[in-house]
């Protein structure tokens, strides 16, 4: 009975099984008891086993099943001053990190994000998405983020990160140039600039963001009304052809209105004629009266304007005007990367067809010196 009670103090399996999917960090409990010398730990993949003695970071093991020796616990050796082969029991706080990727986690910007669109003018938009954390570096973790806590979750850790991003995407969405119409076709690229942003940031916390996702970006509600009614109106056309059409319908739905009622079926009937009558008379002064003036020309076209990226940055708009003049001045080449509204992504300037004409006077590159 002694003996099971010796036994008893000492703790010989040490392990972590978690059924929670959103715990980062669990401490193993000890209850009191002393660790044995030669005690077996098991470390699973997807963990890692971070050893706190005295406060002190201590030894870090991936996964594996290790017997605990003083061989393979360098700094608790060093900080027990054991002599090597010194078999004695120990008391060390245990933590299991979990280093596998936590997928699904939300953000969204709380407040809008004012940017200034080169053709809608100063905008307010807002987006939302998903992302992916993981721990990278279980011992920066546990000293920067965890300290002594028990049970961590991904909860305790999803609103400072949540925060970093919105000033992330508030930032690159603000600078990108594009304009707003055009950002959904660049969600992905804008995702790519936001997550190499916050790579950083995160690399301080010993954690890595493997995954972001911009999926949507939306403009305010009033702004989305405009655009919603020039759309009908390019889908509208001419308007003089709509409104008889519109008259037509009516008739129709006048004349079958009255139904089983003789009084319902005169009323729809002279409805119908009424309207027909209108639409004669309207067709017979358009055929009488003289031709009228021709209409005046219409406005110009709007010039277009481009972008220029160079060194991981946006300038313009610019119009061709001023892109001659950076031209003439070298600031400007066949190989500068350029966008316009409705191109589907960075290309060099000569080898766009619009601007051709900027460069149609200019002498080709000399040729190589003979040899």
């Amino acid at each position: 009975m002694v003996f099971n009670f010796l036994k008893g103090q000492f703790i010989d399996v040490i392990e972590w099984l978690d059924d929670s999917r959103d715990t980062l960090v669990y401490r193993f409990e000890r209850y009191g008891n002393n660790i044995m010398m030669g005690a077996k730990l098991t470390v699973r993949e997807g963990q890692a086993a971070v050893f706190i003695h005295e406060g002190q970071l201590a030894d870090i093991f991936g996964p594996g099943l290790y017997e605990l020796q003083t061989n393979n616990m360098p700094i608790m050796t060093a900080l027990q001053h054991w002599s090597h082969g010194f078999n004695s029991p120990f008391k060390s706080e245990i933590y299991f990190v979990n280093t596998r990727r936590f997928p699904g986690l939300k953000w969204g910007t709380q407040n809008p994000i004012m940017l200034r669109d080169p053709e809608f003018g100063a905008l307010r938009l807002r987006a939302f998405g998903s992302y992916t954390i993981r721990v990278t570096d279980p011992g920066k973790f546990m000293t920067e983020i965890v300290g002594t806590d028990g049970e961590f979750t991904e909860d305790e850790i999803s609103g400072q990160i949540r925060n970093i991003v919105v000033q992330k995407v508030s930032q690159t969405l603000a600078g990108s140039g594009i304009p707003a119409l055009d950002m959904a076709a660049n969600t992905g690229d804008l995702s790519r600039i936001v997550g190499e942003a916050i790579d950083p940031t995160l690399a301080e916390y010993g954690l890595s963001m493997p995954e972001l996702y911009i999926e949507n970006i939306s403009l305010p509600p009033e702004v989305e009304k405009v655009l919603d009614q020039r759309s009908s109106m390019g889908i509208v056309g001419d308007l003089n052809k709509y409104t008889q059409f519109s008259a037509a319908q009516a008739m129709q739905t006048a004349a079958s209105a009255g139904g089983d009622s003789a009084m319902g079926a005169g009323l729809g009937m002279g409805m119908g004629m009424g309207m027909a009558q209108t639409m004669a008379n309207a067709m017979n002064q358009q055929t009488q009266q003289p031709a009228a003036a021709a209409p005046p020309p219409p406005p110009p076209p709007a010039s277009t304007v481009w972008h220029i990226a160079e060194n991981g940055q946006t300038t313009g708009p610019f119009g061709e005007a001023q892109l001659r003049d950076m031209l003439a001045q070298g600031r400007f080449g066949r190989d500068t990367l350029v966008w316009s509204a409705g191109m589907a992504g960075w290309t060099k300037a000569g080898e766009v067809q619009a601007l051709s004409a900027l460069f149609g006077a200019m002498p080709p590159p000399p040729p190589p010196p003979a040899g």
